[in-house]
């Protein structure tokens, strides 16, 4: 296949799925990993695509309507995830009241927390387990849960969090985008989404760099509101908006 036909093969990809990893394209086009990560340099040299640590994404923002099942999404960009859960954990200090959002790069969070002097407020089942086995106090609100995230959500929920003041909020989201802010598919997540990242004296976004670019359906805050941790990001404009933490993947 020459390199012309390998290039549009892979925009056609990139424009059709938004989001796709190395392995995909590989398997897809029967070409090697190398091969396709010196297209993707390419490519993104001449900003036909966002090279991101395992793929690409559309160079144009795109839309995310669809939620995934939590144990599908726990095996993507893993890495990442790890990276910036290490380093979000050491942000907690002794005597913090913590609120931390159901999602699986908060849950990758949890692994590395080892402040029991902090209290901690979670809507995450299994965030909740992980916490209590850690031996750290730990609260969990009431409502409904959600099964494709194990989530806790609805009014039952938005009612227990209107109790509490957070010193510090760690949130996952579904999409970073300038005008759309932090955004997520579900409505009755969303809720209480915004009802805990309003209450948080610092709220903290985790994202992995795909999570730029992309408008999910339901806003919960403006990019003003939270501050951003997340691995090496290309597109710098995001940073006149909110302060971004960049963390190394090593």
């Amino acid at each position: 296949m020459i390199i012309e036909e390998r290039f549009t093969k892979i925009l056609q990809m990139v424009e059709e799925k938004r989001v796709v990893t190395v392995q995909e394209l590989s398997e897809t086009l029967e070409i090697s990993e190398s091969t396709i990560r010196r297209d993707l340099t390419a490519l993104d040299h001449n900003k036909k695509l966002r090279k991101v640590h395992g793929g690409a994404t559309a160079v144009t923002g795109s839309f995310a309507a669809t939620e995934f099942d939590v144990h599908f999404r726990e095996d993507h960009y893993r890495t990442e995830k790890l990276a910036i859960g290490k380093f979000s954990a050491g942000l907690i200090k002794k005597n913090d009241f913590v609120y931390i959002d159901a999602g699986t790069t908060t849950q990758a969070m949890v692994d590395f927390i080892n402040e029991e002097g902090a209290v901690y407020v979670t809507n995450g089942m299994i965030i909740a387990k992980k916490l209590v086995q850690k031996g750290c106090r730990t609260i969990i609100i009431g409502g409904e849960i959600k099964p494709i995230t194990d989530a806790v959500v609805g009014s039952e929920a938005l009612n227990c969090l209107r109790k509490y003041n957070f010193s510090k909020g760690f949130f996952g989201t579904n999409g970073i985008d300038i005008k759309a802010g932090f955004s997520t598919p579900d409505p009755t997540e969303a809720q209480v989404k915004r009802e805990a990242f309003g209450r948080c004296k610092v709220a903290y976004v985790l994202a992995d760099p795909t999570k730029f670019n992309i408008t999910a359906p339901v806003s919960f805050g403006a990019l003003e509101e939270g501050e951003i941790i997340t691995t090496k990001i290309d597109n710098n404009g995001y940073k006149k908006y909110t302060k971004i933490w960049e963390v190394d993947e090593t």
